[in-house]
């Protein structure tokens, strides 16, 4: 024990971790906990290898719950602001099912397993929450369905799956790495299964269910407000509403086109749309905003306003994509019947212009890359080592000790589920070659990309389309292709590798763990799919600025932008010199 001891305080004095208070970090250690305060505060330090886990009633409530999740994540996907059914959501409805489930079903034997094996347990309810969400999301080769509307409509994200499983002692083992949003679940989880607490018993006060009962319905009917009711107070741009004929006004203080400085909203869809900012280290999130302050709300304007680009001409802040009249981009003029790109209907036509923050985002996005890569090597190349030493061979705290009481996945398992994969089935102009360069690709920025996320709960893009609209310009089936393969896979893998986490702090057998994320995932993929194939036959005006329901394709219009700039016209064309 003192040996451990020593090797963990070894590790700390040597790493520069900004998420760890070294004298909180021992008290961790010699307490055989986490050296990690926001750990020890949410995940508990024992486990009881006897609890049921990969039950009967877990494999019926996460099929339902994955139809249902997927399925209405898919609809409300191509919906602005979406509104989306998270793991909180199905925390709480599973676990009243599980009760329910606990109390009234007969304890029924089906070939050897019980139908009612005794109290909810929460391995049980974190499986189910698991299998829920593992394909909540919507998949990202639907939005190649909705940029074409005919085809690529089959992946099931198992190239994801299985590099978030070889990524897992990366990523997933190593103390250091905490992903905080995980934390979240974790805390929620242990109060609801929690024995003693206020309200219970002879201890007073409100209890946790009756108070998050409260918040749940004070919640739901907040939102009938700005969803419904009064909509300005989720665009709640006041300062346009002093000068609502003053463009330059509304321009800086708006929502929809303009830079939102106003910067209040009621409306928590629009406060968390790109991710809840409660669960983020307060110093990653000081960064983001500084830098969009910097960019967007100083640069921006400079940009705009002394026309570079041409920019005075467009909106400030737009996602799609124009000519040289202003109208949105016709991407038909300039392809052939194939997809290809036809120079000659393109020179006939118009340039492609970009609203100045789409334009701006696109040049920041790659220069994180470079610009992150340099100034660690430059300032950082000592603790970049040591977190890198860290991550494979720093000593496993006390939940890798209790989870390696548990048999393991085989590597081989998740290299089988990467072979299942179809990569030809249509016309698609995407070489083998490119194929295996995207996968390259993703294992390369999976890694140094996962460690960022799970330390400060940000991530950022690779610079898939760039180089795939230099190798294979003119094809943007390809292109979409290549990023799918790419950018998402290893977006998707950290999610996968994120759930292997939550699963590693709740103590949840890796076997169980696996073969229920390949259940779910292959449910709610096929689910996604169908649903967007009846949304495309049956709803009107989907996928354009007028749908009177708000079903305007946000991530597609982004999507297919991206597909004309890199895929059609190329990155040499639209960004290079006396091109």
């Amino acid at each position: 024990m003192a040996a451990k001891t020593d090797d963990a305080l070894d590790d700390l004095i040597a790493a520069d971790d900004p998420n760890i208070d070294r004298n909180q970090a021992l008290d961790g250690i010699y307490e055989d906990d986490s050296p990690y305060p926001e750990v020890r505060s949410a995940v508990a330090n024992t486990d009881d290898p006897g609890m049921p886990v990969s039950t009967i009633r877990v494999y019926v409530m996460g099929i339902l719950w994955a139809i249902l999740v997927a399925g209405l994540n898919q609809f409300f996907f191509f919906r602005y602001p979406s509104v989306g059914i998270g793991g909180g959501v199905i925390l709480l409805a599973s676990l009243a099912v599980g009760r329910a489930w606990a109390k009234v079903m007969p304890n029924w034997h089906i070939l050897g397993h019980s139908l009612n094996p005794g109290p909810f347990t929460i391995k049980e309810h974190a499986l189910v929450v698991i299998m829920a969400t593992v394909g909540g999301g919507s998949a990202y080769a639907t939005d190649i369905v909705a940029v074409q509307r005919v085809y690529y409509g089959q992946t099931y994200n198992f190239v994801c799956f299985s590099m978030g499983g070889i990524l897992r002692r990366f990523l997933v083992n190593p103390p250091s790495m905490i992903w905080p949003d995980i934390l979240v679940s974790c805390a929620f989880f242990n109060t609801l299964h929690t024995r003693t607490y206020a309200g219970m018993g002879g201890r007073g006060g409100v209890s946790r269910e009756r108070l998050f009962l409260y918040v749940c319905i004070a919640a739901a009917i907040w939102y009938f407000f700005p969803g419904y009711i009064f909509m300005g107070l989720s665009y709640f741009s006041w300062v346009c509403w002093i000068a609502p004929n003053n463009i330059k006004i509304n321009q800086m203080f708006g929502y929809f086109s303009g830079l939102g400085m106003s910067l209040i909203s009621f409306d928590w869809n629009q406060i968390a749309y790109i991710g809840s900012p409660l669960a983020t280290p307060w110093w990653a999130e000081a960064n983001i905003a500084v830098g969009f302050v910097i960019f967007f709300w100083l640069v921006a304007p400079c940009i705009y306003y002394t026309n570079t680009w041409y920019s005075k001409y467009l909106p400030m802040s737009s996602r799609i994509s124009y000519d040289n009249t202003g109208a949105p981009y016709d991407v038909s003029r300039i392809i052939n019947p194939d997809a290809s790109f036809n120079l000659t209907a393109y020179e006939e036509y118009s340039p492609l212009f970009l609203s100045t923050t789409f334009a701006l985002a696109y040049g920041l996005s790659f220069a994180s890359i470079t610009s992150t890569l340099v100034h660690a090597i430059l300032f950082f190349r000592k603790q970049i080592f040591d977190q890198s030493r860290r991550s494979i061979n720093e000593q496993p705290d006390i939940h890798a000790r209790l989870m390696s009481k548990y048999k393991q996945v085989p590597d081989w398992w998740y290299v089988v589920i990467f072979g299942v994969i179809t990569i030809e089935v249509w016309h698609t102009e995407f070489p083998v070659w490119a194929f295996c360069l995207s996968l390259a690709l993703a294992f390369l920025f999976a890694v140094p990309i996962g460690m960022i996320t799970a330390i400060t709960n940000f991530g950022f893009s690779v610079i898939s389309e760039l180089i795939i609209g230099y190798i294979l310009p003119g094809r943007p089936i390809a292109m979409m292709m290549f990023k799918t393969w790419s950018t998402i896979t290893m977006g998707q893998a950290l999610g996968f590798a994120s759930d292997f986490k939550f699963g590693h702090y709740m103590k949840i057998p890796p076997r169980p763990m696996f073969w229920a994320q390949v259940v779910a995932t292959m449910i709610a993929g096929t689910v996604q799919l169908g649903v967007q194939a009846w949304m495309f036959a049956n709803i009107p005006d989907i996928c354009t600025q007028t749908q009177k329901n708000g079903f305007i394709c946000p991530n597609t219009d982004v999507f297919g932008t991206a597909s004309i700039i890199w895929g059609v016209i190329g990155p040499q064309r639209q960004f290079s010199k006396d091109q």
